[in-house]
Parts: structure tokens; sequence; C-alpha cells
């Protein structure tokens, strides 16, 4: 169980591994927190405004839709409204009714339910940073993290079902200053202009602690299926932009793999680890 933020999150952060595991035969559900009524059209070749939030969530679930297929896998909305990401000096405060805000308890009932009906034995979210500091990322972490914890505990959350404890939870670090610097300098040394520059330099600048990585899945063969769900979210992704300025056969040859945190096991394993179920035995009963 993929558990993330907005649609778009999943194809950009584990995609290629969801894709590998469900290709695989590994039951693979993506979650998604909020309808992403209040993104903005990041495409700039996106040919129409929407006219309302409302608009907006109807296009991205059609968009979240066709990434779901091309990733091979189940997706689940957990029907939150997406709060947007503040800005100015000082914040605005958060629109009322918001993910973020809404009480713990209450945002993660219905995630400790779908897990509890799913059973996963892997769980994957963000970091308690969101990543970056979107309050739906960092309200995506806490939401995950209590549904990890509690979903196990008969005494928790009665009513949402049979308790169920899955063994592993795992951070994404799609977007690791190693992962960055490496492919960076490997499109300059082959004579390109890298889309990592300034980010590497502002990132290095700030100081920003590098996560531990406990877990590399190679994954390579699935940049395809992550590239085509990337695609299907139109109103965010630019197929000439970031997401696609480094050559595939370089991205494979440098850094075929995507990259995790064990945050929490329930199982033994060692490390480093090269896949998400490492430690769960075929055998275990769902």
């Amino acid at each position: 169980m993929a558990v993330h933020a907005h649609p778009d999150d999943e194809s950009s952060k584990g995609a290629a591994t969801t894709a590998m595991y469900a290709a695989q035969g590994v039951e693979v559900l993506v979650v998604t927190c909020t309808g992403g009524e209040r993104g903005s059209i990041l495409n700039p070749r996106y040919p129409v405004r929407p006219s309302s939030p409302e608009e907006m969530a109807d296009i991205r679930r059609e968009e979240m839709a066709a990434a779901a297929a091309a990733l091979g896998v189940r997706h689940h909305w957990l029907g939150f409204v997406d709060s947007g990401l503040p800005e100015g000096d000082p914040l605005p405060p958060l629109p009322e009714g918001c993910f973020a805000l809404v009480p713990l308890e209450e945002a993660a009932g219905p995630l400790v339910q779908l897990v509890r009906e799913f059973r996963p034995h892997v769980m994957t979210t963000y970091d308690p940073t969101g990543g970056y500091p979107h309050p739906d990322h960092v309200m995506c972490h806490k939401v995950a993290a209590e549904a990890f914890a509690a979903a196990g505990q008969a005494d928790r959350y009665r009513g949402r079902g049979e308790p169920w404890a899955p063994h592993k939870l795992y951070y994404n670090h799609d977007f690791s200053l190693n992962r960055i610097s490496t492919v960076h300098q490997a499109v300059v040394d082959a004579g390109l202009e890298s889309p990592f520059g300034d980010w590497v330099a502002s990132r290095a600048m700030r100081e920003i602690p590098e996560r531990q990585v406990t877990t590399r899945v190679r994954c390579a063969d699935h940049f395809a299926d992550r590239d085509a769900a990337l695609v299907a979210h139109a109103t965010q992704i630019d197929p000439e932009g970031f997401f696609f300025a480094v050559p595939r056969d370089l991205e494979i040859d440098v850094w075929p793999v995507e990259e995790y945190e064990l945050a929490e096991s329930r199982v033994p394993t060692t490390f480093p680890e090269d896949d998400l179920f490492a430690g769960i035995h075929p055998e275990d009963d769902r």
C-alpha cells in the first residue's frame, strides 16, 4: 500500500517500484488522501484552465485513473480536500476544512479501515518532513504512520474492521541529494544541459540533511511505466519538461533504482535491502 497526498505523487515517488511489483503479481494499492482540487496547472502546454476546484478535481480523477492503469495498480481515494500550498510572508492560514486541518484520528480513521480491509504486508509514504514542506505531505506522513501503528490494535478505531498489523513501513526517497547529484554529474559529463544544476546548488547551500537510505530497489525495467503514469497527469506534468530532461538510457545506466528508508519493521531484516518484502516470507497468511 502506497499512501500519497495528491494525484500525481504516486507517479513521481516510487512509481517504478509499484509497477514492478504489480507486474510480478503483487497486490498493490495506491491511496490518495486528497483530490488535488487546489493544485495549480503546472503544465504550460495544458490547453484548458479549470474554472473551479470542483472542475479541477474531476479532471484529476480522470488523470489518476489513467496513471493507475499505466502502473497496473489498484487505487483508492480517501476523500479529503486539498489544502493548497501556502505562499507569502507571512504565510496565509490554511483553508477551513482542508486535509491538513482535520484532527489526526478523524483523518486516519478511513486509512485504518482500508489497511484492515486490504491487509498489506508493506506500506510506503513520506518521511516526517513530507519530503518537502507541503502541508498535505506532512499530514499524509502523520496519517500513514498513525494507521501503521494503530491498525493492528483491537482497542483502537473500533468499528473500523478486524485488526491487521502491516509488517513494514517505508519512506520514499526519490529526490535525495545523492540521486540528484549523481544524475546531474552524469548529464554534465555527457556534455548535456542538466535540469538539476540550480537544485543541487540551492539544496547544498541550505544544508538540508540527508536521511538514511536502507533499501534500493532495482526497477529500471519499469521506468517506462512510471513515465506513462507521469504523462497521464497532464495538468501537472509537461512531457517536454523537468521530469523528462534526462535521457532515459543515461538515467538507467547511473541510477536504475528507487530508494527507501525503512522506518519501522515488525519482521527481522538486514541492511542494505534490495526488496521491500525482505524478511517477509511468501507463506505468510494475508
